[in-house]
């Protein structure tokens, strides 16, 4: 095995536990079984779990918002009727995750439950490189369609912000649960009304 597929088992198997058991209590012997490395290499690569943490969190979030990224750029880039445009990027975009990022949103569970206990620099790598690149692509969408006349967007980050927030779906009720495809529905076409109500020229 060479050093670089070394690091990618480490980077996979800390991802599964990290996503498993959160930051706190994973340990680098945990990591180690799940990578089949030992302790002693996983040190070779990164100096302690903090910086492993990291390294996992940033290079998930990358893959996570590229997948994210593709569905903007399908429904976004040409819009015909902008609410059912919305609507149809709402519906793909928060639907349910496939194995591909699974546990990606597993991972991103943990940090919100423990953010505090996180070290810092570590969720900026994964905000930057995830959330706030892919609120970005859609602002510059937003910023677009208000040079244009279809929205009066002054602040198009924030109207992305409030775009993003009004989709997903985070009723309290699906914690544990999987949303059905009418819920997602349901939930995506109030919120992109809602959203049009306030932003619509």
């Amino acid at each position: 095995m060479t050093r670089e597929d070394k690091r990618k088992a480490i980077l996979a198997g800390a991802l599964t536990v990290f996503a498993r058991d959160g930051y706190t209590r994973a340990s680098v012997d945990a990591i180690a079984r799940a990578a089949e490395v030992s302790t002693r290499t996983i040190y070779n690569h990164f100096a302690d779990k903090a910086v492993l943490f990291q390294a996992v969190i940033q290079e998930s979030a990358a893959r996570a918002a590229e997948a994210q990224l593709a569905v903007i750029d399908r429904h976004l880039r040409k819009v015909t009727d902008l609410e059912a445009d919305l609507v149809d990027f709402g519906r793909e975009f928060t639907a349910p995750v496939g194995d591909g990022h699974a546990e990606h949103f597993a991972l991103v569970r943990q940090i919100n439950a423990e953010a505090g206990h996180i070290p810092q620099a570590a969720i900026e790598a994964w905000q930057e490189t995830g959330p706030h690149r892919v609120r970005r692509e859609v602002a510059a969408h937003l910023r677009r369609w208000t040079e244009q006349g279809l929205l009066r967007a002054e602040n198009p980050d924030r109207a992305a912000v409030h775009l993003l927030l009004l989709i997903s779906v985070s009723d309290p009720s699906y914690q544990g649960t999987v949303p059905t495809e009418e819920e997602i529905n349901e939930t995506v076409s109030s919120g992109v009304r809602a959203f049009l109500h306030g932003y619509l020229r």
